[in-house]
């Protein structure tokens, strides 16, 4: 996994595919929150006009960092979905597994 930042809008698709995968019989739990807070100044505005409205949220993300747990599915299938989240997200991830 890479150092960055995950977008509001990317944690509200991921969690789509989580809860159409998960709807029979499955939880899943989402371990990120974006509280943080991008702003950004509109086009062809000056320097000096003050800081600029606020455009989205992110989540900052380091290596080691667990972003999504799937509870209740078979391996292949939460390997599937997980592998989905994975290309939604603007960061390098790494799929790992809990083996009871």
């Amino acid at each position: 996994m890479t150092v960055g930042w995950i977008k509001d809008r990317e944690i509200e698709s991921c969690r789509v595919i989580l809860a159409r995968a998960t709807r029979k019989n499955g939880k899943f739990w989402i371990r990120i929150f974006p509280d943080k807070p991008f702003t950004k100044k509109p086009p062809e505005v000056t320097m000096g006009a003050g800081k600029g409205d606020v455009a989205y949220f992110v989540a900052s993300v380091v290596p080691g960092r667990v972003l999504f747990e799937v509870d209740g599915l078979t391996k292949e299938e939460s390997m599937t979905v997980l592998k989905n989240l994975s290309s939604k997200l603007s960061v390098k991830t790494k799929v790992i597994s809990k083996e009871i």
